[in-house]
């Protein structure tokens, strides 16, 4: 069987182009390598919440249920992607890892741990959370110190008694960080001057002024879009600024390197600690692509808003691919819609 249109990965990106894709008369299937739908969100750690409201957490055609202005659980959220498929039955083939994307004449040959199949177009759809990316020097650190990435971390019931040292001053960062604080003292490692923003701005959130302000609607290529897009993002709510202030939470610069016991800082400063939370992100990895051109040489998508250079080979979830709600829930609707009207 030849698919009109292959997507892989089932995640926020994938159903949103499912969704679309339903409307129209194409054959297509969603393959993903999880067990099963919102697994991504499952396994995160038990206390996340988003910083964003209800209202901006839904995908096209179905909205997240629940108080509008509260901010859902990681569970929530996947449960309401089980809820997403399954309203709109979409065609997903779990327990499939794609192992290599190559291209023949005119057709894609999807090549997977389920077999291979074929397809006129392909939606790489897997998200920016890949890969953890933590710093190679992390290998120099004694075994007796336990190292998590925070896709590993769960809660503080799986650290050992002493300090902890957080690397990382994202969100993820800032929330684990003040969570591990309520018991344990904790060091907080930057790589810049942390800036702070309410969640909420006279009763409503502060997503819905940027809203209004046409802060979420612009694109990579406007002044704006630009300027936020080369800044740092903040911290969403006080909590963090709240346990610096009481001392629960200590700021390190960045750090720099690491030998057995002690861990070194850009201030040449050193630390002495049980636990190190790695809260330093994702990288991309699109190894399994073998189609010239498609990469750069970072190793990132080349690509005009999730179209690219290989005619029927498209991305979708990529931070920033057109807006900066790009990579996430309520923004991912509009690229999926775009790259689904240049299909038909």
């Amino acid at each position: 069987m030849v698919y009109d249109v292959l997507v892989i990965g089932a995640g926020q990106a994938g159903l949103s182009m499912g969704y679309f894709l339903k409307q129209t008369k194409l054959k297509f299937l969603i393959l993903d390598k999880g067990n099963e739908i919102g697994e991504t969100w499952k396994i995160r750690y038990d206390s996340l919440t988003l910083f964003t409201p209800r209202t901006y957490c839904s995908l096209p055609g179905l909205a997240l249920d629940g108080e509008e202005k509260h901010y859902p659980t990681k569970d929530e959220i996947s449960n309401y992607l089980n809820l997403y498929t399954n309203t709109f039955s979409l065609p997903i083939q779990l327990n499939t890892w794609v192992t290599m994307l190559d291209k023949k004449h005119d057709k894609f040959i999807i090549y997977t741990t389920q077999g291979e199949y074929q397809s006129k177009n392909v939606i790489v759809a897997t998200g920016p959370f890949q890969k953890p990316n933590i710093p190679e020097f992390s290998q120099l650190i004694s075994e007796n110190i336990l190292q998590l990435h925070s896709s590993n971390y769960k809660n503080t019931n799986q650290l050992k008694q002493g300090t902890t040292l957080v690397v990382g001053g994202g969100n993820s960062g800032a929330q684990i960080a003040v969570e591990i604080s309520k018991e344990n003292k904790v060091y907080l490692s930057i790589g810049q001057r942390l800036k702070f923003l309410p969640q909420d701005i006279g009763s409503k959130s502060i997503f819905l002024w940027f809203d209004k302000l046409g802060i979420l609607k612009a694109n990579v290529h406007s002044k704006i879009g630009q300027f936020i897009k080369n800044k740092p993002d903040p911290i969403f709510g006080f909590e963090l600024k709240s346990q610096l202030k009481n001392g629960r939470v200590v700021l390190k610069p960045r750090v720099t390197s690491a030998d057995k016991n002690n861990i070194f800082f850009d201030d040449n400063s050193s630390l002495k600690v049980s636990n190190v939370i790695w809260t330093t992100g994702f990288k991309s990895d699109y190894s399994w692509i073998n189609i010239p051109i498609v990469l750069d040489e970072k190793g990132h998508p080349i690509h005009q808003r999730g179209i690219t250079t290989i005619n029927g080979l498209f991305f979708l979830g990529l931070p920033w691919q057109y807006r900066r709600g790009s990579a996430l829930l309520q923004g991912i609707g509009t690229d999926a819609k775009y790259l689904v009207d240049k299909l038909i």
